[in-house]
């Protein structure tokens, strides 16, 4: 089973910038990549941005799109989000997941483990 261990987040005002960190342990020979997505209350999960494991390929929800990004420490199992210009309309339970099934990448039913989650509130 892949476990996923998440840290970073918190609160932070408006334009401001937060990283996200998400260790993924023992991933199986078919994690085809890692997916960040959030949750805000009330609302359903939705897709952030994705990183291929194998190439680096990396995909974006349109919302985020040159305001976060998502990459890989080549020297272990870290993925990373970095998210900057944030805004109140960002906040949200943010959570990765490894993605080891041949879906979409922005579809979490592609996903079979995912972190703990982690808080990212953005004030006015």
């Amino acid at each position: 089973q892949v476990q996923l261990e998440q840290s970073g987040g918190g609160s932070v005002q408006a334009g401001g910038s937060l990283r996200l960190s998400c260790t993924v342990s023992r991933p199986p020979s078919n994690t085809y990549g890692v997916g960040w997505f959030r949750q805000a209350p009330g609302k359903e999960r939705e897709f952030v941005a994705h990183i291929m494991w194998n190439n680096g390929i990396t995909y974006y929800a349109d919302s985020v799109k040159r305001r976060f990004t998502i990459s890989r420490d080549s020297a272990g199992n870290t993925v990373y989000l970095q998210m900057n210009s944030l805004t109140p309309d960002d906040t949200a339970v943010y959570y990765c997941g490894a993605r080891t099934h041949m879906g979409a990448v922005f579809e979490p039913s592609s996903y079979d483990d995912w972190g703990q989650g982690t808080q990212v509130t953005v004030s006015s």
